[in-house]
């Protein structure tokens, strides 16, 4: 088998609610996604999806990563793409870093595989823990008592598992994390996330003064160091996002017990490969994961969910349903949410089709 043309297209997927807001004021009202679409000598066709949250959260963002396609397309023309090890050691030769650029080619990929071996990607990645994946929702940075009524609203779709957008003003956001906590039920998580903007001092203050408070904190300050040491004056179970890009920032974070758990995304380590290589450690390691990417549409969703149900359920935080946050439906096949719960299909691949009417006309196209 041999890839004889990439295709690239540029979709819009605006949200449901109108705007994400999070740390620092950032916002995002409409994500720019790129989705690839591989066709093989045998026929074969496979998709993947990769799709910035803007350009100020990780080092990415969607004209980059079309840009960086194209940069590795010449290369990757009349490769054999179901040779997922040599295919990604190819990418990193072709391109050093930018690990975003390579996550929805090594998907389409693993999606050619499935179709290849006529197994779903869950079932490559070793098989389905339990019934159904958990979801949380997060919750768009807005005033207290309008996150509060956002937690309520959405346990009404079966979510337990709430992760609070802050890292804004400390007195603010402490307002946010008690009144999101008082509306709680039992059985039901709580998460802080600052997305890396507070500086130690607010983070300092926020931490005490929500130290009575049954919540998680995730990823406080933008660096690793400084996240350590607000680690280290805390007691409340801890998470680290940003700053996990990679098996050997894994690594040192486990050595320095700097987190109880992690959020794993795939474009941000570079696709499902890699990711899988940092679930499956973690699984050795007896670390926690919530298992999603930076966003996306039904394509991105599928990933997740084959990823995530392919992993234990003892160490599987969470996970994200990305297509149920936005308007626009790339593909049919993803799993839905049902009672803050998704399936990842038995189809081969992803179990997806591409929306040919969404993603419309392709902005690039490379054939050998």
């Amino acid at each position: 088998m041999k890839i004889t043309a990439i295709k690239v297209y540029q979709v819009d997927l605006p949200l449901v609610e109108g705007r994400y807001s999070w740390s620092e004021g950032k916002f995002v009202e409409v994500f720019d996604s790129t989705v690839v679409e591989i066709f093989t000598d045998d026929g074969h066709v496979g998709y993947g999806e990769v799709c910035p949250l803007g350009p100020f959260y990780l080092p990415a963002f969607g004209d980059g990563a079309r840009a960086g396609i194209g940069e590795l397309a010449p290369t990757l023309l009349g490769q054999n793409p179901t040779a997922i090890g040599p295919m990604n050691q190819l990418m990193d030769r072709a391109l050093l870093g930018h690990p975003y650029v390579k996550s929805a080619i090594d998907m389409a990929c693993w999606d050619l595989l499935g179709k290849v071996t006529g197994k779903s990607v869950c079932d490559l990645m070793g098989g389905k823990f339990g019934d159904a994946v958990a979801l949380y929702r997060a919750i768009s940075q807005r005033p207290a008592d309008e996150m509060a009524q956002n937690v309520a609203e959405h346990r009404a779709d079966g979510y337990t598992k709430f992760q609070l957008k802050v890292g804004g003003r400390p007195g603010e956001d402490i307002d946010r994390i008690h009144a999101a906590a008082n509306v709680l039920t039992d059985g039901e998580v709580l998460v802080a996330d600052a997305n890396t903007g507070w500086r130690v001092d607010d983070a300092v203050r926020v931490v005490n003064a929500v130290r009575d408070v049954d919540v998680y904190i995730e990823q406080p300050c933008r660096s690793y160091e400084h996240c350590l040491t607000i680690r280290r004056r805390t007691s409340l179970p801890f998470i680290l996002d940003e700053n996990i890009d990679g098996i050997d920032a894994l690594l040192r974070g486990h050595h320095d017990g700097a987190m109880d758990a992690i959020n794993l995304k795939i474009s941000k380590v570079g696709g499902l490969t890699k990711a899988r290589q940092i679930r499956d450690l973690c699984v050795t390691l007896n670390i926690p994961m919530t298992i999603e990417d930076s966003w996306g549409g039904d394509i991105i969703t599928a990933a997740i969910a084959h990823l995530a149900h392919s992993t234990p359920e003892s160490l599987r935080f969470s996970a994200t349903d990305f297509n149920s946050y936005v308007s626009v439906k790339n593909a049919t096949g993803a799993p839905q949410r049902k009672d803050g719960h998704m399936v990842a299909s038995d189809s081969p691949g992803l179990g997806i089709a591409p929306n040919m009417h969404a993603l419309g006309k392709p902005v690039a196209e490379y054939t050998g």
